[in-house]
């Protein structure tokens, strides 16, 4: 098949979690024989128009790069470049950028739209921006072929909300290296088994700010450590580090990638994921994947994931949080129990070729909502 895929900002990158995904999807696809275009969004003065990952095909596509409009931007340029493609398969990402599926639908294109969260609840967007997410998300019901989900929540907020069909495709996990201490030793003198980690985007909805309140409270001499970037939140991560100052023992890192990335996940002691609001948390399945043990917020996005494979506490309870951390720093062998069964069960339930086989036979019609 010849597939388009967009809504995502770059491949390949870890900027989020539909970068993940998207990248995986396409590389495997690519490997099966398929052709996969990936419409990049252009950064900001570059003049590239198009490239090549394993075998995947890039075009980088006009973009605004304001908050709320580089998706929209993105969506409409890459949506008419589709017209002008020979594609079986038009795949979007995302709500937002589900705006302008419309347009590949009127001229006879098979669109896919696959919903990675209800975008529209995130808190870092303001009143316009969750109109044009609600009118992508409208479009999507009114028009894709067929709209993925990754979550049965999601997929009954369709049903109930539109009385929309969904098809439940969750995301998959690929094995994060396990790598001894060495860059996060020298750059942030980080022990093995000596820190608390939390890693993903620093925006509202993750929780990050429970989880400093708790780590203040907390009698343990391991560090927590924060790795991630803002997502247009630079003012949210003002608010974090103000609730970290005078503790030398909070670090955050910024954006990180590589080995420094799988260095992270190898050798925490606690893996942590405070989220009010979740798609599918590609994080989690990794530091899963890596042999942590975890504690999750109370979210169906979370505990489906993990069923009890995890230590989970009340959402945006910070005091349950502190008790939860509490007892796992005092007892290192419940840690370890989690540990032994994590890599195994996570990796079992979540394969990214089951993931592509379902999506393929999605694109097909074998699988219809």
């Amino acid at each position: 098949m010849r597939i388009a895929m967009l809504g995502h900002k770059r491949i390949p990158s870890r900027e989020g979690g539909a970068e993940v995904v998207v990248e995986e999807l396409a590389t495997r696809m690519t490997a099966l024989g398929h052709q996969v275009t990936c419409f990049n969004r252009k950064k900001k003065n570059s003049k590239k128009e198009a490239g090549s990952f394993k075998g995947i095909r890039l075009r980088y596509v006009w973009t605004i790069d304001w908050k709320g409009f580089a998706a929209l931007s993105a969506s409409v340029t890459a949506s008419v470049l589709t017209l002008f493609g020979r594609y079986d398969v038009i795949h979007y990402h995302a709500e937002g950028p589900c705006i302008m599926l419309w347009l590949p639908k009127l001229f006879g294109k098979r669109c896919i739209a696959t919903i990675h969260g209800l975008d529209h609840q995130r808190a870092k967007w303001g009143k316009m921006a969750r109109r044009c997410i609600l009118l992508g998300e409208w479009v999507a019901v009114k028009f894709a072929d067929e709209i993925i989900v990754l979550s049965r929540n999601v997929q009954n907020y369709f049903l109930e909300t539109y009385g929309r069909k969904t098809i439940f495709i969750p995301n998959g996990v690929s094995s994060i290296p396990i790598r001894p201490l060495d860059l996060i030793q020298k750059k942030y003198q980080l022990k093995k088994d000596g820190y608390i980690l939390y890693l993903g985007r620093l925006v509202p909805e993750k929780g990050i700010q429970y989880l400093i309140r708790a780590y203040q409270k907390l009698d343990t001499d391991k560090k927590l450590v924060i790795a991630g970037e803002s997502s247009d939140t630079d003012e949210f991560v003002c608010e974090l580090k103000r609730l970290a100052e005078g503790n030398p023992n909070i670090i955050f890192t910024g954006f990180v990638e590589g080995a420094l990335l799988d260095e992270l996940y190898s050798n925490a002691y606690l893996y942590v994921l405070p989220s009010d609001l979740e798609g599918m948390p590609l994080s989690l399945l990794e530091a899963m994947s890596a042999g942590n043990c975890c504690v999750v917020s109370d979210i169906e996005e979370c505990t489906a994931v993990t069923e009890d494979h995890a230590v989970v506490f009340k959402r945006g309870d910070t005091e349950d949080l502190r008790e939860k951390l509490q007892i796992l720093c005092k007892r290192p062998e419940l840690v370890r129990r989690y540990k032994e069964t994590a890599a195994d069960f996570i990796c079992r339930k979540y394969h990214w070729n089951d993931i592509v086989e379902r999506t393929l036979d999605v694109y097909s019609g074998r699988i219809r909502s």
